[in-house]
């Protein structure tokens, strides 16, 4: 199967990784991204989009089984590949955030749609497909925290609340967090950091994982934050807002906090600082695997282009070894 990715952030590593266990099961991808430059404090310009078009006319005119957009403001763009199938996927903030209108707008008009929770199909208000992005399970496992803390240069005393964003990003709110760990500082005799970590390698995030003491969550919205579950699959307990698939994701897990009030954030940070354990996420985690998220999504592809790319015994036989692994 031959697929035309649309992307604003050709380099997402939910996106990139998710293209690569699906080219483990038959799938080619061709990755186009909308012209110009994209930083964490910089967004592209409505004339960006517009400059796209016609190198999507061209690629989409080269025969693909199917179009996939990533992101709502790239379905107008994949609307121009004429009578290519078209899989929408939403990432969370083009459903609740300015974005919302032109997601909803050409919703109707792509093949199938895809999101992160039950929120965002309930936002979206129409029949859609809840797949969150899957998180790799090998990449993302826990180690012991000595040997992390090492790894990144964080020394012994006292206790490290992660949060793994841009401050620059507003929706993840860093001055919130800023405000809760200073709280939390006040409260405990030994001291609390905040570990704004950003910009570094995907395949070094785990480290900071297995080196913290809790995961921070301030966001305003999301549909189904990676963080959290690669925090889960790493044991590392979440303190987080009730946001997106959070309060799902977290369910049975400890310890683990859902808060909607500065006033519940504190209290369940103190009370999983306090008792300096790690969570059993892990288990947790299983469930939104890169594997079993991709089987899913695959099979959306091939209802879509009317082809299959793997037999039912080849991905059962697959499922069969990701879950021995995990």
């Amino acid at each position: 199967m031959e697929v035309l990715t649309l992307t604003t952030y050709a380099d997402a590593p939910f996106m990139t990784q998710q293209q690569a266990a699906l080219e483990e099961r038959g799938v080619s991808f061709t990755t186009l991204s909308v012209a110009g430059e994209v930083a964490a404090d910089t967004d592209r310009r409505p004339v960006d989009y517009v400059r796209t078009v016609p190198r999507v006319v061209r690629e989409a005119a080269t025969g693909y089984d199917l179009i996939h957009a990533h992101y709502g403001l790239t379905a107008p763009l994949a609307l121009a590949g004429l009578r290519t199938p078209i899989v929408l996927s939403l990432w969370g903030s083009d459903v609740h955030g300015p974005v919302a209108p032109i997601s909803k707008a050409a919703a109707p008009f792509c093949d199938a749609v895809v999101v992160m929770s039950e929120r965002m199909r309930e936002a979206l208000g129409r029949e859609c497909t809840v797949i969150p992005d899957g998180v790799d399970l090998e990449r993302f496992r826990p180690e012991p925290r000595a040997r992390a803390k090492e790894r990144v240069g964080w020394d012994d005393e006292g206790q490290d609340v992660l949060f793994p964003y841009p401050p620059a990003r507003g929706v993840k709110n860093h001055p919130r967090a800023e405000r809760i760990v200073s709280v939390v500082d006040n409260l405990r005799e030994e001291p609390v950091r905040l570990r704004t970590v950003h910009g570094v390698d995907h395949d070094a995030v785990a480290d900071y994982m297995n080196a913290a003491d809790a995961l921070l969550l301030t966001s305003a919205s999301e549909g189904s934050p990676n963080s959290v579950k690669e925090a889960l699959a790493c044991n590392l307990p979440v303190v987080a807002t009730d946001v997106g698939d959070v309060r799902e994701r977290l369910a049975g897990v400890d310890p683990a906090v859902v808060a909607t009030t500065d006033e519940e954030l504190v209290e369940g940070l103190l009370a999983v600082l306090e008792r300096d354990e790690r969570s059993n996420g892990r288990a947790a985690a299983r469930e939104v695997s890169i594997d079993r998220t991709a089987d899913r999504l695959l099979e959306v592809y091939e209802r879509v282009a009317g082809t299959v790319t793997e037999t039912e015994a080849e991905r059962e036989r697959r499922r069969v070894a990701a879950d021995r692994l995990e």
